[in-house]
């Protein structure tokens, strides 16, 4: 919508159980995204630790970073996902001018990220920044976005969230439940992450099967598997 032309999406893998920067579920649905959307895609490992996850970031950026081994270590930890066997990794860094980054509220990812935009010479560009959570939801939807909830992790929300489309009566029962137990509609707090199956820029939607799994008091969703339509 910005007239920009887009190079590549970048997502980073994160290979242990935490991370104050990067979303862990489902992380590899990104490269049938990439594939969807027309653009390459370039993966990079981190094992999330805090000082370090960014620099591995700034790395793949650089063009510093095993793009292949990346590739085959996400294909090793999510065989469900069945990759286009066309589908293109960006292996040679990035000529860009600018990082475009889904950031909402977290100052300390969007301080890192512009940090690592300064060293960089790039843009750093939030077009989410501050928007308001019932609004930023309710255009998802409007828009014709299919999210789906792949982790819970707040009172409020049990395993029966797992899977769920987001659509405007889901949204309307979240919105009551956020209201009640007092977390983000949108989120960002980490109380849930989702994944996109299908949006406008999507070329073919991402048909994906998957289980709950539930573990006291919070749960991820697991893809049994997932392809391209």
């Amino acid at each position: 919508m910005q007239g920009w032309k887009v190079e590549a999406m970048i997502t980073v893998h994160v290979t242990s159980d935490d991370s104050m920067m990067f979303q862990l579920p489902n992380t590899p649905l990104a490269g049938l995204q990439a594939h969807s959307i027309g653009v390459p895609w370039l993966p990079i490992l981190s094992k999330g630790n805090e000082e370090e996850e960014i620099d591995d970031l700034e790395n793949g950026i650089r063009g510093a970073s095993d793009v292949r081994l990346a590739f085959e270590r996400v294909k090793n930890d999510t065989e469900a996902i069945d990759f286009p066997d066309d589908l293109i990794l960006k292996t040679d860094g990035l000529e860009i001018d600018a990082l475009v980054v889904g950031a909402l509220r977290s100052d300390y990812q969007k301080t890192r990220i512009e940090r690592m935009c300064e060293r960089l010479n790039l843009i750093s560009y939030c077009p989410l920044w501050h928007h308001i959570p019932e609004s930023h939801m309710e255009s998802l939807v409007e828009h014709g976005f299919d999210v789906r909830i792949v982790s819970v992790s707040t009172d409020g929300l049990g395993e029966q969230w797992l899977g769920v489309k987001i659509d405007k009566k889901t949204l309307d029962s979240l919105s009551m439940i956020s209201s009640q137990f007092r977390f983000n509609l949108d989120g960002e707090g980490g109380e849930f992450e989702t994944i996109v199956v299908d949006a406008p820029h999507m070329k073919q939607r991402i048909e994906v099967l998957g289980r709950p799994e539930w573990k006291g008091n919070r749960g991820i969703w697991v893809i049994d598997s997932a392809k391209l339509s």
